[in-house]
């Protein structure tokens, strides 16, 4: 399919932009090594402040006193404008405008929530709320850095009310997106939001956590963008997680089933959902590290390749959960369709399950108040047992040297294996490095 604009996708994560020096770095790879062509950059919240701000809004939610989580917030941005902009006062002060607005706005909202003692079901929908204020603060700085048109991808990107998750209605959002964007792309960079889009009636939702790399997707998709490319602070697309792992792999190139199945099981380099619209159109996704931009890092497309190096998937903040039918019957499929239902309504994601005769069992990222709905929904017909603290491993394309590699000397409390993935939980211990 030919595309109508000669447009390519950035996307920069959190550390990319998490100190002064970082978005200079970022402004330099975007002028220096970019395409030729249109540029839209997709701009995740600075450094930890998606953490720190979804601890600030539990404190707030709970009642609880945020201020003294919230200022430093507000310092750690102001001192990044400050030095970000220490050659133009005028425009270190317009900047500096812009995000105190921002945090007055954001500090408002805090306060009215902690007054409300609001019921545990309306969480997420004020998480929304409070936690997408990461993204409107950096994009902020990052465009003005960059002398580049700033948008709201709010009114853009339109989804349904599945709060911290929400669903994008596609061609609403292509109909706005190519509406709107093309005549900004006319007259340079255009800085946006990771993560975030709206409902119908204009409340923010966000995409789920790590979303920005499916928001340049959604954007590439509505384009039909040239190309995608992620900027991390790793070579490329890696066999693990050089943080836990040693001796990690680069993938020079892999395909779009590939990747699926890896940030399906977990793979924190691309989120879940980022492959399939960059599938459709067939736009190549690159993932280059921004520390050396030269690099030649990874490409994910329509291709085919021979056997991969086992790629090690940890997930951390694990919780196994096992039910057993309290009459001691067999668990049929009017059992599993009851507990389905629950983990549905608690909003509780498999990662991994098994059934035995009386028994199913669960793995799934932990989550009190999650947890805590499910138990309600069904103690009443099921005896429930279950562990917290755990992790979950997923070994894809493994072979008998890899398995060994990562269970020896490790309780394993669940286990399974197909054809080319094999998954195990265990308690929570220092990782091995894998042989690559």
């Amino acid at each position: 399919m030919q595309k109508p604009y000669s447009l390519q996708v950035y996307k920069f994560g959190g550390a990319s932009v998490k100190d002064a020096a970082g978005i200079t770095n970022v402004v330099r790879i975007v002028r220096e090594h970019g395409a030729p062509g249109q540029v839209l950059i997709v701009v995740s919240a600075m450094g930890k402040t998606t953490n720190a701000l979804e601890e600030i809004y539990h404190l707030a939610f709970n009642g609880q006193e945020y201020a003294p989580k919230l200022a430093p917030l507000r310092e750690y941005h102001a001192r990044v404008i400050t030095e970000l902009f220490a050659d133009d006062s005028a425009e270190q002060q317009e900047v500096q405008a812009e995000v105190d607005q921002l945090f007055s706005q954001l500090d408002q909202q805090l306060a009215s929530l902690r007054q409300q003692q609001l019921h545990t079901d309306h969480y997420d929908q004020y998480y929304d709320q409070t936690v997408s204020v990461g993204e409107l603060l950096s994009t902020r700085i990052v465009a003005r850095a960059l002398g580049a048109h700033w948008l709201d991808c709010r009114p853009l990107l339109r989804t349904d009310h599945t709060w911290r998750e929400g669903r994008i209605d596609w061609p609403t959002t292509e109909h706005n997106v190519r509406e709107h964007v093309p005549a900004l792309l006319q007259r340079g960079p255009v800085v946006t939001q990771g993560f975030l889009g709206a409902t119908p009636n204009g409340q923010t939702t966000t995409l789920g956590r790590e979303g920005s790399d499916y928001t340049a997707a959604i954007f590439a998709y509505c384009l039909q963008a040239q190309a995608v490319t992620i900027w991390k602070d790793v070579a490329g697309l890696l066999n693990a997680d050089p943080k836990f792992f040693a001796d990690t792999v680069r993938y020079p190139e892999i395909s779009y089933q590939e990747t699926i199945e890896m940030a399906y099981y977990g793979a924190s380099v691309i989120h879940p959902k980022t492959i399939k619209p960059l599938a459709l159109r067939g736009i190549p996704l690159f993932v280059k590290s921004f520390l050396n931009p030269t690099a030649e890092g990874t490409r994910i497309g329509d291709c085919r390749h021979g056997l991969l190096a086992p790629a090690f998937i940890r997930k951390d903040g694990q919780c196994l959960i096992s039910f057993e039918s309290k009459d001691l019957t067999f668990i049929s499929e009017e059992n599993l369709e009851v507990i389905f239902g629950a983990l549905s309504q608690a909003r509780l994601k498999i990662n991994m399950m098994q059934n035995s005769a009386i028994s199913f069992s669960v793995c799934t990222d932990f989550s009190p108040y999650r947890l805590e709905k499910l138990l309600d929904l069904l103690r009443s017909q099921f005896t429930i047992r279950y562990n917290a603290n755990l992790e979950l491993y997923n070994i894809k394309n493994y072979d008998g040297n890899s398995i060994r590699q990562l269970t020896d000397g490790r309780e394993l409390l669940l286990e399974q294996r197909t054809r080319q993935t094999f998954q195990f939980v265990c308690r929570a211990t220092p990782a091995p490095a894998p042989v690559a």
